[in-house]
């Protein structure tokens, strides 16, 4: 099976490798996840004696922090070892494991929910899914999100223009919907979700995408000059911090 997101399967696998190199700045620079797209998640499972929820494909632990902070036993599994470095470093009361998702190190029946943010695009699906049916309790569920600009707004849409982003998003929502949906039934929740950026700490969160840190460096450097171009050029953020509009898409898959 092709990989999720459609990328030749080089590409794919330089891509997937990609964050590491970059392991501090995505921990200080990636979005988190909003408490209400957890609660939405776990409405399913939430009268489950011991509930437990993996977070699969963790990173450096962005979606694991909520998740611990709302009090939940949560176990991340992470196949990076920098980016899984910078999550025990942040969460050291979180048990995190290294192993990628198509070799879940976890006991069957073990979890009640598997959420993923940010990942099931890395993933080989068809070794990944057995797994995840593998370590999930009967009736659990899994749940991809996937944090992205708000281009209903003027700025954010230059922004992502400038960046070459907006045909990426689509066209990876393009190839990940019909997979999602495919992997049983599929309920779709979207959450409005923001962070605080300066025009440096905006250019280095773009700086973060996987495409640019696999691009050329003259390539890379244009894009980011062209982000921060835009942002200098609006009043909204040319000066000082800014609201950065966000929107939390979220797919819940419940099983049997």
């Amino acid at each position: 099976m092709e990989p999720a997101a459609g990328y030749p399967p080089d590409e794919h696998a330089r891509r997937a490798a990609s964050f590491g190199t970059v392991a501090p700045a995505y921990a200080e620079h990636r979005p988190t996840y909003p408490v209400a797209m957890v609660d939405w998640a776990l409405a399913p499972v939430r009268d489950a004696a011991d509930l437990a929820v993996l977070d699969l494909g963790a990173g450096t632990g962005k979606l694991t922090e909520v998740l611990a902070g709302m009090g939940l036993a949560v176990t991340a599994v992470e196949p990076d070892p920098a980016m899984l470095a910078q999550l025990r470093a942040r969460l050291p009361g979180v048990p995190a494991l290294r192993g990628p998702a198509e070799e879940i190190p976890l006991p069957d029946d073990s979890v009640d929910a598997v959420l993923v943010g940010q990942a099931l695009h890395w993933f080989d699906l068809d070794r990944a899914m057995p797994e995840i049916h593998r370590v999930l309790r009967p009736g659990g569920v899994l749940v991809s999100a996937w944090n992205g600009y708000d281009d209903r707004v003027p700025w954010v849409a230059r922004m992502s223009a400038g960046a070459d982003s907006v045909t990426r998003s689509k066209n990876n929502e393009d190839r990940l919907l019909p997979v999602v949906q495919a992997l049983g039934h599929c309920e779709r929740g979207d959450f409005e979700h923001s962070m605080t950026r300066t025009v440096d700490t905006m250019v280095d969160t773009v700086a973060t995408q996987s495409w640019l840190l696999t691009s050329t460096p003259e390539y890379r450097a244009d894009v980011l000059a062209r982000v921060r171009a835009v942002l200098l050029a609006d009043p909204a953020t040319a000066t000082g911090e800014f609201t950065v509009p966000l929107v939390v898409t979220a797919f819940r898959i419940t099983f049997d």
